[in-house]
């Protein structure tokens, strides 16, 4: 015999996998080619030089060097402005 009734079972209790986005090499890190400095839906970050834009967003790096941030203003299609955040790449000598 039991001595406690049945618990039962549940239908909820999942949850999914976590996309795990955001900034891989923070400013003034060293990176390598092809290394990836920031994974994100939509462009949050812009490439700026010697970094790609993947099919997915990803800000990739095209030379070996440091990873620089920086701001800038850009006008959008509406006329407002908007303060652009700019991830490049500065080339190691």
């Amino acid at each position: 015999m039991s001595k406690t009734k049945q618990g039962g079972s549940t239908k909820l209790g999942r949850d999914s996998m976590a996309q795990r986005l955001g900034i891989k090499a923070s400013a003034g890190e060293k990176v390598r080619v092809g290394m990836i400095i920031v994974r994100q839906r939509g462009t949050k970050y812009l490439p700026g030089k010697n970094v790609k834009l993947g099919s997915d967003d990803t800000i990739y790096s095209m030379a070996n060097g440091v990873v620089r941030f920086s701001t800038k203003s850009k006008k959008l299609f509406n006329g407002a402005q908007r303060l652009a955040k700019i991830v490049n790449v500065d080339p190691s000598k």
